[in-house]
Formats: structure tokens, C-alpha cells, sequence
């Protein structure tokens, strides 16, 4: 629905495919900087090789693209570590505060978790002595239960949910093009109870169309003795006629 999409990839993905634009940038190990993890611990990134000719990192990306459109170029620097001390200066008194961290506590081999507001402070656990309250308690919020926005009835009697398989990681973008992963989990599947199945003569190993009142999506079927009866399983890392978006529903 864009006027004008603008994708920055290194494999030609699905959505890299619709853009009007494909921008090669450079990927984890062709970059340095820092990055920070789910448990809050700050790692130091350092390349390994050097990206191709024409590739460029998202910084200078975004670099030439404000100078393009008028900004100076000391306002979007290319420098990782020029950006990690403009994020400590934004986020400084915040709750995920990055004031302290610098590249040279990291190269240090320091530990450091945020939020580490001022040099040598780091937070491997946080909410051990109180919660971001005046008082320091927690504040519990009571939440009703809201029903599924479609529910299942005579016409579309099953629910569907979507999840990951451990062969692939989020779209297969990357881990599609992989070929023991690829040959591992080649396609897409749907989980149903054997019981399930047999109601809608599916077999294992049979294809089956998944089907919504928004599409369908092609899967192959694996029974389940764990599932339950009225739901079914697909997972969400294909593209295409097996594309699990095809059948679910936006809101």
C-alpha cells in the first residue's frame, strides 16, 4: 500500500522483493559496535570480515540518506561508538538508562546490564529492592478476559495458531537458503489431532488447505496425539502459498 517501499536486506526476502528500492547492508558479523541482549547484558561486536564492495552498514545508510535531504553529516554519524555515547546522552535519567556504558568498560571485558546510569554502575537484576514507584512496591493491574476477536463456529470450527518450528528462524529468509536446514524442514506443516484429521479425511503426510475467511494456506499434515481436538498448529516461516499469513487475522 506504499508509495514508495525502500528495503535494506542482504538476501532478497519476501518483503525485500515488494520494495521499489533494495539497499545491500552489511550483516552481524561484517559490523562493529555493540549490541545488547535479552537479559540486559551489553556485548561488544567486533567484525569478522569485511562487508562486499557497494555494502554499506545501516549507519552509513541512514548517514548518506540525511545528507541527501539536507541535514550535516556530524548530526547522523557513522561511528558506532559515536551513536552508543548519543544514546547514553538520550536516555541519561530514564529507566533504561545506557549514560554509563562505554566501549572501553566493554573492550575491558567488563560485565555490564542496563540500565547503568554512570561509570562502573551495571544491573544484572533489577527490581531487587523495590519497582520504579515513589513507595518502591509493585502495582498490580487487574486484567478481565477478552475473547478471541474470531471465534470458532459451524462454518469454521476450529481455532488456529501459529508459532515457530526450531529449524527456522522468523520468516526463513536466511535459514530457508541452508540447505541441511532446508532439507531438515523443507515445508510447511499443520499439528492436528489424529481424531481432527481423520473428520476432514486428512491422513498423515497428506496436504491439507488451511483455510480462513481471509485465505488459505497449503500445509503438509502431521498428526498429534498432544494437540488439542479443536485447534491446529502451523508454523509462520514460509513464504508464498505456505504462508501463514494467508489465513490469519490482523487484529
Amino acid at each position: 500500500a506504499l508509495e514508495l517501499l525502500v528495503t535494506c536486506d542482504f538476501v532478497l526476502s519476501e518483503t525485500a522483493a515488494m520494495g521499489d528500492v533494495v539497499l545491500p547492508v552489511a550483516q552481524w558479523a561484517e559490523e562493529r559496535g555493540t549490541m545488547t541482549n535479552l537479559e540486559g547484558r551489553l556485548l561488544r561486536r567486533r567484525a569478522v570480515l569485511e562487508p562486499p564492495a557497494g555494502v554499506r552498514t545501516d549507519l552509513e545508510v541512514l548517514s548518506a540518506l540525511a545528507v541527501r535531504l539536507g541535514q550535516p553529516a556530524e548530526r547522523f554519524p557513522q561511528d558506532p561508538d559515536a551513536v552508543l555515547a548519543e544514546l547514553g546522552r538520550a536516555s541519561a535519567g530514564g529507566g533504561a538508562d545506557y549514560a554509563g556504558v562505554t566501549p572501553q568498560r566493554l573492550e575491558a571485558g567488563e560485565e555490564v546490564f542496563w540500565p547503568a546510569p554512570h561509570a562502573g554502575a551495571s544491573t544484572p537484576r533489577m527490581f531487587l529492592d523495590g519497582f520504579a514507584h515513589p513507595d518502591g512496591r509493585a502495582r498490580f493491574a487487574a486484567v478481565g478476559h477478552r475473547p478471541s476477536a474470531e471465534e470458532p463456529d459451524a462454518e469454521y470450527p476450529l481455532f488456529a495458531t501459529t508459532g515457530r518450528m526450531m529449524g527456522h528462524y522468523q520468516s526463513g529468509a536466511q535459514t530457508r537458503r541452508i540447505g541441511e536446514l532446508a532439507a531438515a524442514e523443507p515445508e510447511a506443516y499443520v499439528e492436528v489431532h489424529p481424531d481432527t484429521g481423520a473428520r476432514a479425511g486428512l491422513g498423515e503426510g497428506d496436504w491439507a488447505r488451511v483455510v480462513s475467511r481471509r485465505g488459505a494456506t497449503l500445509a503438509r499434515v502431521r498428526h498429534r496425539a498432544g494437540a488439542r481436538t479443536d485447534t491446529v498448529f502451523l508454523p509462520f516461516h514460509f513464504g508464498g502459498e505456505q504462508a501463514a499469513n494467508n489465513f490469519t487475522n490482523p487484529v
